[in-house]
């Protein structure tokens, strides 16, 4: 028995991270809006990073600055960064239990929020809202579910050759 390949998983995960991204949302949970793509590009990251590395992560930020607007570059480089800390420590983050999985994308995504901070702080653009602050929580919650989901969505089930 072999597994099904299924290629058509990775290209509309990406689609419905951009998309869950663009949904509108009452103006006080915008804040809390969590980032679905930089959830997306760790799962393939970590997943296969011999077809998933920066390079996947880099044209996947500059469609998220097309589609999102704003500075040009910015989800470029914010999923640039998350992929290389991914990739560095992919060995060992792959045989962490779910819980410890979970706390190390917290932690990539707290940086995240500091390199955005350290960004509009160096361009002069308006700050994010306080609550912002709360979204690589929300994102470390989400862990678990995004990666089991597409888990089972990439390996489907069993068939007979």
């Amino acid at each position: 028995m072999t597994r099904q390949r299924r290629p058509w998983v990775m290209p509309v995960s990406i689609l419905l991270a951009l998309v869950l991204g663009l949904v509108p949302l009452a103006p006080v949970l915008q804040p809390y809006r969590p980032y679905w793509l930089a959830l997306v590009v760790a799962y393939w990251v970590i997943d296969d990073a011999d077809r998933y590395g920066l390079g996947f992560a880099f044209v996947v930020g500059l469609l998220a600055d097309l589609a999102f607007g704003g500075l040009l570059g910015e989800h470029a480089l914010r999923l640039v960064v998350m992929a290389y800390i991914l990739q560095r420590f992919r060995a060992r983050l792959r045989f962490f239990p779910m819980s410890q999985q979970a706390l190390a994308i917290g932690g990539l995504l707290l940086n995240d929020r500091i390199l955005v901070t350290v960004l509009h702080g160096a361009l002069q653009l308006p700050p994010a809202p306080a609550e912002a602050w709360f979204t690589p929580l929300i994102g470390m919650v989400l862990w678990p579910l995004l990666h089991l989901a597409l888990d089972g969505v990439r390996q489907g089930g069993w068939r007979r050759p």
